[in-house]
């Protein structure tokens, strides 16, 4: 550290004077010693370790600047890469990298009344052992330069894979139906079965709007309600919102409107499923998990 101090600012007041000062604290070091350490070979652990860092900024930079050590070390460990946990940790903080911190935001949907409300065939339950399963859905919002843009999320629970998104200006049921649309042509364009699929949401009035309920119906699906109405019944849709802003909508903001967003919420989407590691899937992205599960036929141990 104190080499490395030395260095920073020697061009400015010279090494000598440097030195001097520093005689006078608790970290004295003397110009010869500073001199030694300058033409001493780099250690096997310096190289090592520089090495890594280069390896551990790669993968911090190509996925939005939001992974933590626990993720870095499994992407590196993907790649074959042998290192500690403890040793990308404490590279990351020699370098200031950190992952992205979640905050939790405020709900976007409005209760509907209170009539003929569907059952709440999940109750907080959120597992399902294989695709299209178990689906839940939500909205949430982003502040632009042109006034307020929404996005609407379906994702799969067995996978969290988003299956169905969409953007637009206003809180209409056309764009919950549309995400809704999107999911059901991806799922059965895959050749995936959706009769008995269970698509969970919070008590919006998008959701119990009588044209998505019955495109569920025709989709063979049934709806499913949270029955209290606060964060917990549709927890995780509420856990995927708060990711999506801390990733992607703080981090790369300021947005100027729906067309930027738009272009953004269609590239987060695609690293979302296909190179995002998850935690709850053992470290791999739903794309992979799903294929996985395609190929054994039974739900990979995370």
């Amino acid at each position: 550290m104190k080499v490395a101090y030395i260095d920073q600012h020697k061009d400015l007041f010279g090494v000598q004077p440097i030195c001097d000062v520093l005689a006078e604290t608790d970290a004295p070091i003397a110009p010869s010693t500073y001199y030694a350490a300058r033409t001493r070979p780099a250690s096997a652990r310096s190289l090592r370790d520089e090495h890594l860092t280069e390896e551990i900024h790669r993968i911090h930079t190509g996925n939005y600047g939001v992974y933590g050590a626990r993720k870095i070390h499994a992407a590196l460990v993907r790649e074959d890469i042998t290192v500690a946990r403890c040793t990308v940790e404490r590279l990351m903080r020699a370098t200031g990298l950190r992952g992205v911190i979640r905050a939790r935001s405020p709900r976007a949907t409005r209760p509907a009344p209170e009539t003929d409300r569907p059952a709440d065939l999940v109750e907080r339950q959120f597992t399902a052992t294989a695709p299209n399963q178990l689906w839940v859905a939500d909205i949430t919002y982003i502040k632009t330069f042109s006034g307020w843009v929404y996005a609407a999320f379906v994702i799969d629970v067995f996978s969290r894979m988003i299956v169905g998104w969409q953007v637009a200006t206003s809180l209409y049921t056309e764009l919950a139906l549309e995400a809704l649309e999107m999911a059901i042509w991806r799922r059965r364009h895959a050749g995936g079965d959706l009769a008995g699929l269970v698509h969970h949401s919070d008590r919006g009035v998008q959701y119990r709007a009588i044209r998505y309920t019955e495109r569920l119906e025709d989709a063979a699906a049934v709806a499913s309600v949270g029955s209290r109405g606060d964060s917990y019944d549709n927890a995780l849709a509420e856990a995927f919102n708060s990711l999506f802003k801390a990733e992607l909508i703080r981090n790369r903001g300021p947005w100027t409107g729906i067309n930027d967003v738009e272009i953004a919420v269609a590239e987060y989407v695609d690293w979302f499923n296909q190179r995002r590691l998850h935690g709850e899937l053992g470290h791999v992205p739903p794309a992979e998990f799903e294929a996985l599960y395609a190929t054994t036929d039974a739900t990979p141990a995370p």
